[in-house]
């Protein structure tokens, strides 16, 4: 660790983006000793959060937009379609790229569809209890690009 430079430590809190060019030409250049190890650990592990939270934010607003589609049949539009389609997009690509997040949609469809649920409550002003306690959807309809759920 002693044998980093200063230079190097301090990019990593004041120039994220040229610390990882700095990391990135320092790796490839085999300067393995020069790396700051700690920091290329802290930003792994910090890549699988990131795409854990965007799987879930995603579920959110796709949950909340079917949650409309069904209980405000009245006022769907092709902006909603629009929406619906894009997160289906977004979480599939996700999973593709990390086939391992797979399990953890059915970890946290729950917390995501309550959430869902208090934005598409939220918008439509309809009262939370209108909608059911549990995420009426599957997985597989959740993520299925031909399902919209029946009106209400």
């Amino acid at each position: 660790m002693n044998s980093i430079s200063k230079t190097t430590l301090s990019l990593y809190k004041t120039d994220f983006v040229a610390w990882t060019e700095q990391t990135v030409k320092l790796i490839n250049a085999r300067e393995f000793s020069q790396v700051d190890w700690e920091a290329v650990v802290e930003e792994i592990e910090s890549l699988g959060k990131s795409d854990r939270r965007e799987l879930k934010s995603r579920l959110e607003v796709l949950l909340q937009h079917l949650l409309k589609w069904q209980y405000q049949s009245n006022l769907r539009s092709s902006s909603w379609q629009n929406t619906i389609d894009e997160q289906r997009n977004r979480i599939l690509d996700l999973l593709t790229d990390s086939p391992s997040l797979q399990p953890y949609l059915s970890e946290v469809v729950p917390e995501s569809y309550h959430r869902g649920k208090k934005a598409a409550s939220n918008e439509t002003k309809l009262p939370i209890n209108t909608f059911p306690v549990d995420c009426p959807y599957s997985i597989d309809e959740i993520l299925d690009s031909e399902f919209l759920p029946e009106a209400i």
